[in-house]
């Protein structure tokens, strides 16, 4: 399904690469976490596979489209193929939940008829089907990235990726979004997630590829959990500091005094 092949990306002006010869190979129907800190290579290697960023070198192949030979114009098209989550979900403000989601059907050339079947139907995976007709400006954050989820899987892209669907949400809404992104990759769609959130990493126990420094440490491929720490070198350990060493506590002993000479004149 995803083939990433010595992939390196080098941003111009940098010394050191953002993504540093990762291979990565994802199955279909697959849940996938890729995790790391911030500047790890998260956000690039997303951005290779939606064709935003070409690599440095390397070999990209996504759903048996080798990127090297999507032409410009083609982007567009290629991109239609997947499901895109974005942190921001970029909702028209002046549009309904369902026009929200219809646009992007419209966007992709689907028929009226075809629309007002899908809609619903999305809406109602989402759990936002009694929200059709209210404004973004009237949601709460949970149901705001409900509607991205919908707009994402309304086109039923065989590839879904999720650009931290959690961030800012609170425990509880943060889980219900991990439980309906699990849901839609019950339905058979490959789910690739981007987070900082071990919580929901150790709830869902899927596959957790950690990212450092433009490099993969980590890939656990079934029961994942989130681990960013690496051990320390056994010379960099840390030890306890030296404490200078007490004499022992003796008890004084006492010089006997000196006895007084009595001169005699």
């Amino acid at each position: 399904m995803i083939l990433l092949d010595q992939v390196t990306k080098i941003y111009p002006k940098d010394t050191k690469p953002a993504l540093d010869n990762v291979s990565l190979h994802v199955d279909p129907n697959e849940f996938l976490f890729i995790v790391g800190q911030s500047g790890a290579g998260k956000s690039t290697l997303l951005k290779m596979l939606t064709k935003e960023e070409n690599p440095s070198s390397g070999k990209i192949i996504v759903g048996g489209i080798d990127l090297d030979y999507v032409k410009k114009r083609h982007i567009p098209h290629y991109r239609r193929r997947l499901g895109v989550v974005f942190q921001d979900n970029k909702l028209l403000p002046s549009r309904t939940v369902y026009e929200n989601v219809a646009f992007v059907l419209e966007i992709a050339g689907m028929s009226n008829k075809d629309i007002d079947r899908t809609v619903p139907k999305v809406l109602d995976l989402v759990g936002l089907l009694d929200k059709a007709h209210k404004f973004p400006s009237n949601l709460s954050g949970g149901e705001i990235q409900r509607v991205g989820i919908a707009r994402s899987v309304a086109r039923q892209p065989k590839i879904l990726i999720a650009d931290e669907p959690t961030a800012n949400l609170d425990p509880v809404t943060t889980k219900e979004i991990i439980d309906l992104l699990k849901r839609i990759n019950d339905f058979g769609t490959t789910v690739l997630v981007t987070t900082h959130n071990d919580g929901i990493v150790n709830y869902l126990q899927k596959r957790v590829v950690t990212l450092d420094h433009g490099k993969i440490i980590s890939d656990q491929k079934g029961k994942g959990i989130y681990r960013l720490e690496k051990e320390e070198p056994k010379n960099k350990r840390k030890t306890m500091p030296k404490v200078a060493k007490r004499p022992l506590h003796t008890t004084p002993t006492k010089t006997p005094p000196k006895k007084k000479i009595i001169r005699t004149i």
